[in-house]
């Protein structure tokens, strides 16, 4: 052994991951001048799967633009993964929401796969190895193997969806935004992909926002839930957060929270606050 070579780094000298996936601190975001969320100050812990949920026009993809990098914050502070938060972090999957013409692709569900592979975005690159073995891995954790040499034009609403979850979970990512994944799902469908979605979260350790319109599908499997609303956030485990009182101050308005047969109804003026769309308060 060399005498003058440095010693290995014991396992209290490694550098350790940070205990937070996500961070904010005192931050408020105003794309175009409009401010949309102030004064969030929650932290999402490594690990963890929450709900993001609010009605239309809380905020929900403004954030994760945010997170991601892409809306920086007019005042605070937004760490990710224990770094401020900027444009291709490759430790983070984003899975947006589906408003491209998927079921005129022509391409296959691997080649749409492939399409999104490194840092060049869009198009259709020549992947070396590690690359090609990425995109294979991502496919195989979504459970589209069998399907995916088809085009992506003959593929359901379901695979199609899968496929965009592959997409974000290309390099490997530690933290994973979904944003409003289950849209346009039958049911049955969002249960497969709500449980799917858990079990690569487990598997992985990683932590997961998942946007949604409606809380009740979600009920199995959160950790904690992030309500928005009224340009503000409250973060905290359902039992905390989904209660009259606390939605009501979130809102500067009364709301109630009615339990009916294993499901949660968020209501305010006798109106579904996740499920209706068109509500602004």
């Amino acid at each position: 052994m060399n005498a003058l070579a440095p010693a290995a780094p014991t396992l209290a000298q490694l550098p350790s991951a940070p205990s937070d996936a996500v961070r904010l601190d005192r931050v408020s975001l105003a794309p175009g001048g409009q401010t949309v969320l102030e004064g969030l100050d929650f932290a999402v812990a490594q690990g963890s799967f929450v709900g993001v949920l609010g009605p239309n026009g809380a905020g929900k993809t403004t954030l994760m633009r945010a997170i991601l990098g892409l809306v920086p914050p007019v005042a605070g502070r937004i760490e990710v993964l224990g770094q401020p938060a900027r444009r291709g972090q490759p430790q983070v999957g984003y899975m947006p929401q589906a408003h491209a013409p998927m079921a005129e692709l022509r391409l296959s569900g691997r080649a749409f796969v492939a399409a999104a592979a490194g840092s060049i975005g869009w198009g259709l690159p020549l992947l070396g190895r590690a690359a090609r073995q990425d995109v294979d891995r991502a496919i195989d954790l979504v459970g589209a193997g069998p399907w995916a040499a088809r085009p992506v034009a003959t593929l359901s609403g379901g695979q199609r969806q899968l496929l965009m979850l592959a997409q974000a979970l290309l390099g490997q990512p530690r933290l994973l935004l979904l944003d409003e994944p289950l849209s346009g799902l039958d049911p049955h469908h969002q249960a497969a992909t709500i449980d799917l979605v858990r079990d690569i979260q487990r598997r992985l350790g990683i932590a997961v926002l998942f946007s949604a319109h409606d809380l009740n599908p979600l009920l199995p499997v959160l950790d904690q839930v992030l309500y928005l609303g009224n340009r503000s956030g409250v973060l905290g485990s359902l039992a905390d957060i989904v209660t009259g009182p606390v939605l009501s101050r979130l809102y500067g308005a009364t709301v109630d929270v009615i339990h009916a047969r294993g499901r949660i109804f968020v209501m305010a003026g006798g109106v579904a606050l996740e499920q209706d769309r068109h509500v602004h308060l």
